[in-house]
């Protein structure tokens, strides 16, 4: 029960694998006989809504949104080098995968810094694309939430980073 009051309704917090998403109620369920404790969490961008047992919230990985010094950390990676391994790419998408699923912030950049082309590079293939732009989007919603600006101007100001740092 102590969980419960660690967030509350209409907090902004983190879910590893779905991102940005906003607590909606805290609501008690009948299940299977045993009455449980929910937090009620929508993700407006993916037209979801996560019911999830206020007593898994911790192992879940749940977590209020970034600090902005979390988030100024994560803009700094996206100004750091391009670290490119020569790992078979299939290998190195289920690393960037498994960076975007954890929810940090910075690996999240790092996969954003790795994979960002300029125009003189070479195409980025469709599945690097893919990754890319969920990478993207995903430390967009959180830098849009924490600075209290809209989705496009965040993703606007992470793209002018990137182009700074090239």
């Amino acid at each position: 029960m102590t969980q419960v009051s660690v967030f509350a309704t209409g907090d902004f917090v983190v879910y590893p694998s779905h991102g940005v998403g906003k607590i909606l109620a805290v609501e008690t369920q009948e299940i299977s006989g045993f009455s449980l404790d929910l937090f009620v969490i929508s993700f407006e961008k993916d037209r979801m809504t996560l019911r999830l047992p206020t007593t898994k919230a911790q192992n879940s990985g749940l977590r209020r949104l970034s600090t902005q010094t979390e988030m100024k950390a994560a803009l700094t990676k996206l100004k750091g080098r391009t670290k490119t391994r020569r790992a078979m790419w299939s290998r190195r998408a289920q690393e960037y995968e498994a960076k975007i699923n954890s929810g940090n912030p910075a690996s999240i950049a790092e996969v954003i810094r790795d994979l960002h082309r300029n125009s003189g590079q070479a195409d980025q293939s469709y599945s690097e694309r893919q990754i890319y732009q969920a990478a993207l989007d995903r430390l967009a919603r959180e830098y849009a939430a924490v600075e209290k600006i809209d989705e496009v101007t965040a993703t606007e100001q992470l793209q002018a980073i990137l182009l700074k740092a090239a």
